[in-house]
């Protein structure tokens, strides 16, 4: 069974499904347990469909959960595209989910984390020193 992630040969496709409000990020059959999780960590829901008799792959989807508003569900898709693209995936995100403030935003945040746990490491509260010699 394919989806758009298979469909575009892509990590990641982000879309809305035609006739509906509802905001999926499709991965390709088979996709590795951490980009699942990582989708589960930005907030998607996901969906598991086992074919009967567990004959052939399972189809997993993620979705916006069904709560948020369209503006909510944009910011939601815009914000996972940066944490996405810094663990090496690859996206298709359509100009109308995509808001390039919110982008901005998120890749500044993922910068600021990123500071702030390089200086909770102990290798960085360690001070250098010289050899002596």
């Amino acid at each position: 069974m394919g989806n758009r992630a298979d469909d575009e040969g892509t990590d990641i496709a982000i879309y809305r499904r035609p006739l509906t409000d509802t905001v999926h990020a499709d991965t390709p059959t088979g996709a590795p347990g951490q980009l699942l999780a990582l989708l589960d960590e930005l907030g998607f829901e996901r969906h598991t469909v086992r074919p009967i008799g567990d004959e052939g792959p399972a189809y997993i989807w993620h979705e916006a959960p069904g709560h948020l508003s369209t503006d909510e569900t944009k910011r939601l898709a815009t914000r996972a595209v940066p944490a996405l693209l810094t663990a090496g995936y690859t996206v298709h995100i359509p100009g109308y989910l995509f808001d390039q403030d919110v982008y901005r935003r998120a890749v500044e945040d993922l910068r600021a984390q990123r500071i702030t746990a390089a200086a909770a490491s102990p290798a960085a509260a360690r001070p250098h020193r010289r050899p002596r010699g």
